[in-house]
């Protein structure tokens, strides 16, 4: 399945998007539940009630507004750094020159608060005054379906409810500055995320790519089996004694092709679009303002 959260003739709704990834059937759902995207849907199927009933009512997604499937999540968004190889290179001398010089010893874990998320083609906007190097961070990320505490890895996929896109933009000035990441990922708007919901079933997230264009340059393009750290080692470690949650999210890091890691460093500008696409979910696309 593909559970969208949208806006049509000024109301909420989610819905099932086709395999096309063109229409949507709404489902029936209140206004107050359609309010939070696909978040009720979520923690109703694991409390094992089904999902709710079409409408019979379909909508080309061009005719409507997609939201982020969770406009906004139950708490912080879990994120991971240096997650790829080549990306723990590219930033070792500046992001990651303070951490363990060994990127296989323990992940990096950060979060963005859950007021950063915007949806998939929603401006992102740029903190003129604050900060003056913007960056882009292309990620899958992974959508807990079936809470838990100390979840073993062997156990982890279990827990995935399915997968969707983010783009973990950083401020890196600030991001340095403060010498712990969470200021300058939490700026609002910071988190485009969608374009919905894939569910566990249809989508394997350990055997997929994650691409990122801007203003048409692909700058990053990486396997998700080129994860340091693979995705039942992160559900592992982020519910070491802290309880996740259905529609806790996890954003899984990011393949190198960063800003900060071109020479010359390449910020992101007022007028620039951003592409984060991912084989089996779709794209998000953002302009910077």
């Amino acid at each position: 399945m593909r559970l969208a959260a949208f806006i049509v003739d000024g109301l909420p709704a989610v819905g099932l998007a086709d395999p096309s990834g063109q229409t949507l059937s709404a489902l029936d759902v209140s206004a107050a539940d359609a309010a939070l995207g696909v978040l009720p849907l979520i923690q109703a199927l694991a409390r094992g009630k089904p999902l709710p009933p079409a409408t019979g009512r379909t909508h080309a997604v061009a005719d409507v507004h997609l939201r982020a499937p969770l406009p906004r999540p139950l708490r912080n968004v879990w994120c991971v750094g240096r997650n790829y190889h080549a990306h723990a290179k590219e930033l070792s001398a500046s992001v990651f020159k303070g951490n363990d010089a060994n990127p296989e010893s323990w992940p990096i874990v950060f979060t963005k608060v859950p007021e950063c998320v915007v949806g998939p083609h929603d401006p992102v906007q740029l903190p003129a005054g604050v900060s003056e190097q913007i960056d882009y961070e292309a990620e899958l990320a992974v959508v807990i379906g079936r809470g838990g505490k100390n979840i073993a890895r062997a156990d982890a996929l279990q827990h995935v409810f399915g997968y969707t896109i983010v783009n973990d933009v950083t401020a890196r000035d600030v991001q340095m500055r403060h010498q712990q990441w969470d200021m300058g990922k939490s700026f609002d708007t910071f988190c485009p995320m969608g374009p919905w919901i894939v569910t566990a079933d249809a989508l394997d997230g350990t055997r997929t790519r994650v691409r990122c264009r801007v203003n048409g340059e692909l700058r990053q393009d990486g396997p998700t089996e080129q994860m340091i750290f693979d995705i039942p080692t992160l559900i592992e470690t982020v519910s070491r004694g802290i309880t996740l949650y259905p529609g806790d999210v996890i954003a899984t890091g990011t393949p190198a092709g960063v800003g900060m890691g071109l020479s010359p460093p390449r910020y992101l500008r007022p007028g620039d679009r951003v592409r984060v696409e991912i084989d089996g979910i779709g794209f998000i696309e953002n302009a910077f303002v």
